[in-house]
């Protein structure tokens, strides 16, 4: 299997796109999860069903949140996904989220082609209510059989919020990787100085 950590990137986060890599299936109680150390998947636990996921689970690669994980995504699809694929995602927001007084953000997405619904979710506003409350009642309370009360949903935000938490796990990825960060500054330059080669020749 490959290491998603050295094969993808995060994606180009700043035009709303992101690479995400799938662990969770909608509807699965599973809880599967990237093992960064052995670059596999591994199933940590298995819950309870009342707490079956209400949508896909996943992360962005090349990222470290504030918790010590990848950047976690809740992945909105018609279908459930399949562990172990990747996708390119659409940005639609964050829900702000606290786990066991840990800071662990979730992104929220959907496919960038979804050719199904017409690519009808462009912002967190146009998923349907009964979604978001049924994302926000899992996770205030998936935990609730074992650590009562150690989980909170802070607020769903918006394009702008979820681009400045993935700049900042971009950047914890970067400070714990310098030999990766060096090769990104590199071909930042190599870009700007092509960017600047076609802008003159305009």
């Amino acid at each position: 299997m490959a290491d998603f950590n050295k094969v993808l990137t995060p994606g180009d986060y700043e035009k709303g796109e992101l690479n995400v890599v799938i662990e969770i299936p909608t509807g699965s109680n599973h809880k599967i999860e990237w093992d960064r150390e052995h670059a596999c998947f591994m199933l940590d636990r298995v819950e309870p069903m009342a707490f079956a996921k209400p949508c896909n689970y996943g992360f962005i690669p090349q990222t470290i949140d504030e918790d010590g994980d990848e950047l976690d995504v809740l992945m909105i699809t018609d279908q459930p996904l399949t562990t172990g694929i990747w996708m390119k995602a659409k940005i639609l927001g964050v829900m702000k989220f606290v786990d066991g007084g840990e800071v662990d953000d979730k992104i929220i997405c959907v496919p960038a082609d979804d050719r199904n619904n017409g690519d009808m979710y462009n912002k967190l506003e146009d998923l349907p209510k009964q979604l978001i409350k049924q994302i926000e009642f899992h996770f205030n309370h998936y935990k609730d059989l074992k650590k009562p009360g150690t989980t909170e949903v802070k607020a769903f935000e918006g394009l702008a919020s979820a681009k400045k938490v993935i700049k900042a796990s971009i950047e914890r990825y970067l400070e714990a990787h310098p030999d990766l960060k060096f090769k990104q500054d590199i071909m930042n330059a190599a870009n700007e100085v092509k960017k600047a080669f076609e802008d003159a020749s305009k």
